[in-house]
């Protein structure tokens, strides 16, 4: 009996399988388009509007990475059902750290004044005992709030030399050639609001145990010794290779520090090399391993190296295709918080610091290797640009100087944020204007984080955990959104993930929703949004959640320091006016109903409706957060919002021009204006999504007969027109297509996408089999 089932079920199969390849395009829409519809009547919908619902919790840090032991929230798992961020599936493992010295805990644990002191100047007291600097132009946010670094332009790494000459005072590695008590004393006349006892402690503790403070002082008594030799101290980028390549060395320390004579080989470009006397600091490749122990050796008191390039994957899991480690997964792979004490993770503004530089490194090496094959790599896309100099180059009577661009493959930069927002408007095209726009900001006092927080650990000291508990906070509101349909069918949607000036992490997302969910009237507007304060009466956690999270300012009149204020107005144009009713249009925008109502004090503050940003009361309990919530009454509001969401991360405007020469460099520009805080370091790091959008979206090409772009090397201009010759794009392909295909006569070049699917190894439209989701 079940064999003839099967057997049946079998034929079935094969009927519908023959069947379903006699239809033609237009007939499997259909199909499917009804099958969809049937899947979306049989949905349950939330109903947004009740009050029983519980605020979302993560739970506790109590999974485990099975390969690397790092902890996750059980939510953290991707799609694969594991927890890949840490360790990439086990292909990275690195030695542990040593245990930490006794002295450090007790200053990063304890709530002494010398403990206290040292969390709060921390930076300071790095900075006092590094034997590396790090150059950078730190823009912390203005006005008050929790400590935020952040950083602007480039950053550079710099060795000083052993000895300071007469214009300058002795810092850095300078210090540990003298005796501890001078030292402190130096280290003091610099930084006076930190304790002479601490620095005493910090100095005995790194010359008993520092390899790079023991190698300082070898070498001056090297220079003391041999006074008419001269030496250099040369700190290798690996210190496996082989040291016989030099003279024969005189000492070897456990970070690979040797010492030659002026007619030993140079150094390699990547080693750190530190010379007896000189005028200035030497900068040093942020690619060798010795630079972050150098700079940070409160982080790394043993003077334990970091990444290096001949970091391998482990053998039995790595590919044939990758099998080095990355710069980003060895920072991943530190940054991941395991059991036990960590000196990284409790180390407050030290640890922001050293994430930001982190991710610079990461991003640098991205960048230096853009602009290094920008002459191997060119595509005649980027003709116009050229010609666009040139002409402009000859009316300003300068020569033309070089042309150096950052491509849309960059994630963030300015072509990259253009092409999304192109995108996205094709999706405008396709399934019309957004209904919705969402504004979902982190709120650093969620459960989920302070129970993450040691011993005396605040929020802002732990990056890592905001971006963690944000993105989980974000997948969950998006399913609500979405998959449970709180405001009804979506058809479409768009996310894009930004950084405030203090660094928390906020998501704009654009919602589009079905015909039978459109908010059209006044009365579905008040349904789901609301602009008032709660009775709190009836719904006294609600009323504690808007006037926490949903107000405004104050600002104007009653304080005119708030960061809304332009020319003394507010930019938001608050406070608003009080409105008995609704109002569903004006110049694209509602006007929500704010009663008159009595004033309530919120802190020293006493307001009304009129400071409430608009919210939807079920998304503001379940997440307890900052959720502004607004509807899209006209299409004139939506290159505006697109346009919003897309314009790009936090930069300055800087233009670098040399004399006489125009030159265009937009790896230089993006580099020297972009901003940086330690969340966004994170998130990039942590490799999530800084945006997303529910449809793919097929970027077809457009072009006149044989003026299609062609990517080519230098010098092989010949070949790539031979191969381009052979190759058909999505256009002539297309054409193609109508020539053999009658289904495809009826579907227009921009719709075609949904029907069928471009292979690109043999450069031909296929009839596609299943999804249809591209735009």
């Amino acid at each position: 009996m079940n064999l003839s089932r099967a057997v049946g079920y079998i034929i079935r199969n094969e009927q519908r399988r023959t069947e379903r390849s006699q239809e033609t395009v237009q007939e499997s829409t259909i199909r499917r388009r009804i099958r969809n519809e049937a899947d979306n009547r049989r949905r349950t919908k939330r109903v947004c509007i009740r009050n029983d619902v519980e605020e979302h919790n993560c739970g506790t840090m109590s999974e485990q990475c099975g390969f690397c032991g790092a902890v996750y929230w059980k939510e953290e798992k991707n799609t694969a059902h594991k927890y890949t961020k840490c360790c990439h599936d086990g292909k990275v493992q690195l030695p542990a750290f040593p245990d930490a010295p006794e002295l450090l805990k007790v200053l990063l644990t304890e709530n002494s004044p010398d403990a206290k002191n040292y969390r709060q100047r921390i930076r300071e007291y790095n900075s006092a005992f590094a034997f590396a600097s790090m150059g950078a132009q730190i823009k912390p946010p203005r006005r008050t709030g929790p400590y935020c670094y952040r950083l602007h332009g480039q950053v550079y790494h710099r060795v000083s030399p052993l000895y300071a000459s007469d214009q300058h005072k002795e810092s850095y590695g300078q210090l540990y050639i003298f005796d501890s008590s001078e030292a402190t004393e130096k280290r003091l006349s610099n930084n006076q609001n930190c304790l002479q006892h601490v620095f005493e402690k910090l100095d005995f503790m790194l010359r008993e145990i520092n390899p790079f403070a023991q190698s300082y002082l070898q070498m001056h008594r090297l220079v003391q010794e041999h006074p008419t030799t001269s030496v250099k101290m040369v700190f290798l980028e690996d210190k496996n290779l082989d040291m016989r390549r030099y003279n024969a060395p005189t000492l070897c320390t456990e970070v690979a520090a040797i010492f030659v004579g002026d007619n030993g080989e140079p150094p390699a470009n990547r080693d750190i090399c530190v010379y007896p006397v000189g005028n200035t600091c030497q900068s040093i490749s942020p690619l060798n391993q010795c630079c972050d122990p150098m700079t940070y050796p409160l982080l790394f008191p043993r003077g334990e190296c970091s990444w290096n390039t001949g970091m391998e994957h482990v053998e039995e899991r790595r590919t044939a295709k990758r099998t080095r480690v990355t710069q980003l997964q060895y920072y991943a792979y530190r940054l991941s918080q395991r059991n036990g004490f960590s000196i990284l993770h409790n180390s407050g503004k030290l640890f922001q610091q050293y994430i930001v530089d982190a991710y610079v490194k990461t991003e640098g090496s991205r960048l230096h290797f853009l602009r290094q094959n920008q002459k191997d790599l060119r595509i005649e896309l980027y003709r116009g640009l050229l010609d666009a100099l040139e002409c402009r180059a000859h009316n300003e009577n300068i020569r033309t100087g070089k042309l150096i661009i950052l491509p849309s493959s960059f994630q963030g930069s300015p072509r990259h944020m253009q092409q999304k927002y192109q995108d996205a408007m094709a999706m405008v095209r396709k399934f019309g204007k957004p209904d919705l726009f969402l504004t979902f900001t982190c709120n650093p006092s969620w459960s989920e984080i302070l129970n993450s927080m040691e011993c005396v650990q605040r929020p802002e000291d732990r990056p890592d955990i905001i971006v963690r508990v944000f993105n989980m906070k974000l997948k969950e509101l998006l399913e609500d959104i979405c998959k449970h349909g709180i405001f009804g069918t979506v058809l479409a949607y768009i996310y894009v993930i930004e950084f405030q000036k203090r660094g928390l992490p906020h998501a704009h997302i654009l919602l589009t929703l079905d015909s039978e969910s459109k908010i059209r009237t006044k009365d579905d507007i008040d349904k789901f949004v609301s602009a008032e304060l709660p009775d709190p009466c009836t719904d006294l956690r609600l009323f504690q959640i808007v006037t926490k999270c949903m107000v405004h300012g104050p600002c104007g009149t009653i304080n005119i320091n708030s960061p809304c204020m332009r020319d003394g107005q507010c930019c938001k144009s608050f406070p608003k006016q009080f409105k008995d009713d609704t109002e569903e249009n004006v110049n694209g925008y509602p006007i929500y109903r704010r009663r008159a109502t009595e004033p309530v004090q919120v802190g020293k503050y006493s307001i009304d409706n009129r400071w409430v940003v608009p919210y939807n009361p079920w998304l503001l309990k379940k997440f307890n957060a900052h959720i502004n919530v607004e509807v899209c009454a006209s299409v004139k509001s939506v290159k505006y919002l697109y346009k919003y969401v897309y314009k790009g991360h936090d930069a300055a405007s800087v233009k670098i021009q040399k004399e006489g020469a125009l030159d265009h460099d937009e790896i230089l520009s993006f580099v020297e204006g972009r901003y940086v805080s330690a969340p966004e370091a994170m998130w990039r790091l942590n490799e999530f999504n800084l945006s997303h959008k529910s449809h793919t979206v097929v970027r077809l090409a457009v072009h006149l007969p044989q003026q299609q772009p062609i990517v080519y090397q230098d010098g092989q201009e010949a070949q790539a027109i031979e191969r381009a010759a052979l190759r058909k794009t999505t256009l002539t392909s297309w054409f193609e297509l109508n020539k053999n295909d009658p289904s495809a006569h009826n579907i227009s070049y921009s719709d075609i996408p949904q029907y069928y699917v471009f292979d690109k190894s043999t450069t031909n439209w296929k009839k596609r089999q299943r999804g249809g989701q591209n735009v």
